[in-house]
């Protein structure tokens, strides 16, 4: 779990608004804006593993580049599009000497540098700064020599600056998330790997727009090989879907009228593709991951890597 990320890369559009305005067209995007606070797919292997007591820092980065929008009903929305989001994240990581409910605990704090540019139907806007901050407390499990179990919640704080409800982008989503999160590890230094993080997403309401962007499940995953040699080679991605409505019920909520048309605005993804790891005998990790989105509804479509770079200090 802690091996790698646990931190959103940065609220990716308020496209709903922007699609409508340049295109008439009805437009729903899951979640506000299609946006979660969770990159997706950006956890590799060792998902599930929380490293000794100590101090790690670690540095992510992402890119993100989309030229399609989905529809309700996975349709390509015939709109002119292209958004591109690149992210820099520094984070810090402490796992103490406590034991807690027999498991290690441990506490990660990030604040992600984000730049974006978006253009949709002839409009265009770009944005460069900080994003929303990640933090929260977790418990590591160690069931064997392979098999690893980490358990916490992560508490997203609206720190984005620049937020603008009329903007095509915005470095936050603005809004507080609760993310209850249980990743767990099997990993063989020479066979097989296996990751899976599960997390359940709760956003509370956007006070600049009225709006509540509905309940999140989704998965990050990786099965891979380990060659003997501090190398880890396989595939990955993620599986998402919206649980529950997005509401924006207030009579000034100018997308409350959007939002029952599509039935909640309830969107999904599914992600695929290469990733690697090297483990050196010093300590310090480096993971890179390409994926491709396919099954989306109501969200944009693209593909992203991700580097990774992890040391003890």
């Amino acid at each position: 779990m802690y091996k790698s990320s646990s931190f959103r890369a940065s609220s990716l559009t308020r496209l709903a608004s922007a699609v409508i305005l340049a295109s008439s067209a009805t437009l729903a995007q899951a979640t506000e804006g299609g946006a979660s606070s969770w990159p997706m797919g950006i956890e590799i292997h060792g998902m599930g593993i929380l490293p000794p007591p100590g101090f790690y820092g670690q540095v992510f980065v992402g890119n993100y580049l989309a030229d399609t929008l989905r529809d309700n009903a996975g349709k390509k929305v015939p709109v002119d599009f292209d958004l591109r989001v690149t992210t820099l994240v520094p984070r810090f990581v402490w796992v103490t000497e406590q034991q807690v409910f027999g498991g290690q605990l441990g506490f990660h704090a990030l604040l992600p540098l984000n730049d974006m540019r978006a253009n949709v139907g002839g409009r265009h806007d770009h944005k460069r700064g900080i994003g929303d901050a990640h933090l929260g407390p977790v418990l590591g499990y160690h069931l064997s020599d392979k098999f690893h179990i980490a358990t916490g919640v992560d508490f997203v704080l609206p720190t984005g600056s620049e937020y603008d409800k009329d903007d095509l982008v915005n470095l936050g989503n603005n809004y507080y998330t609760v993310q209850a999160v249980l990743a767990m590890t099997y990993a063989d230094p020479s066979g097989f790997n296996a990751d899976v993080r599960l997390m359940h997403d709760y956003n509370f309401e956007n006070k600049d727009t009225n709006y509540q962007s509905g309940r999140e499940l989704h998965a990050d995953y990786t099965l891979g090989w380990g060659l003997g040699n501090g190398w880890v080679v396989g595939v990955g991605g993620h599986a998402y879907k919206q649980i529950s409505d997005d509401k924006c019920s207030y009579s000034n909520c100018d997308a409350a009228a959007a939002v029952d048309a599509a039935h909640g605005n309830r969107g999904s993804t599914f992600s695929i593709g290469p990733a690697i790891q090297y483990a050196s005998k010093d300590g310090w990790l480096f993971s890179a991951k390409w994926q491709d989105e396919s099954g989306v509804r109501n969200r944009p479509e693209g593909q992203t890597y991700w580097l990774k770079f992890t040391t003890p200090l």
